[in-house]
């Protein structure tokens, strides 16, 4: 059985979920704010977390953070469930390493359809290649470091994975349509200009470390990895 943290401040929301994903063969435990939710993710690890961004104390954005910070908790699922519906607070949790996010109010078959993809998108990353080099540039997954010839790349979350994607397919065209559905994990219709700006700062963090030119772009189809610059 599945074990799911959900941390969200609001007591009737909190029922409703834990009762909800209780009758569908879940193990859900719920909390109020990040005290105690940390007092019990030191315990024991979930399989997925459901996070609330507006908490008393710290907010849901920062606990995010600080759980993708920590190698211990950093591959755990995220889905956030806030009130908030604008573009911006999307970008800003699935650039922190959100795998969905959920706008309130939201339907309880809904929730549990993404929950249900979610686990199964994080099973097929429980055992990705841990070391990748290409020409200078290594990654360590577990680790979560990024090195080109011993200079050191700080990559955010999504940077990151997207990074090693590209890595792991490197020499192949990889549309943004296919990036965003295997990097954010669900469909973001109309906005793979999300995956332009990912490749940017790549870029920009690469070749401020003297990596220069390794991520081509191939007009009217995406992106590759490769020794040679793109357009």
């Amino acid at each position: 059985m599945k074990l799911l943290y959900c941390v969200e401040d609001d007591s009737g929301i909190r029922e409703l979920i834990t009762i909800a994903l209780s009758t569908a063969d879940f193990e859900i435990m719920g909390f109020e704010e990040k005290d105690s939710f940390y007092a019990q993710l030191r315990k024991r690890v979930p399989d997925l977390i459901l996070l609330d961004l507006m908490l008393p104390k710290t907010d849901g954005m920062t606990i995010l953070r600080e759980l993708k910070r920590d190698e211990n908790y950093a591959d755990i699922p995220v889905i956030i469930l806030t009130a908030k519906s604008m573009e911006l607070d999307k970008v800003k949790g699935l650039e922190a390493g959100a795998d969905d996010f959920i706008t309130k109010p939201f339907g309880i078959l809904e929730l549990l359809a993404r929950v249900k993809a979610v686990l199964r998108r994080s099973v097929k990353k429980e055992t990705p290649d841990e070391f990748l080099e290409y020409n200078g540039l290594s990654l360590d997954y577990n680790k979560r470091t990024v090195y080109y010839k011993g200079t050191s790349v700080a990559l955010t979350y999504k940077e990151f994975e997207l990074l090693h994607y590209l890595m792991l397919n490197k020499g192949i065209v990889l549309s943004r349509d296919k990036i965003l559905s295997e990097i954010w994990g669900f469909d973001y219709e109309g906005e793979t200009r999300t995956v332009d700006m990912h490749i940017k700062t790549i870029r920009q963090k690469l070749n401020a470390a003297g990596c220069n030119d390794y991520i081509a772009t191939v007009r009217s189809a995406g992106y590759k990895l490769e020794e040679a610059g793109g357009e």
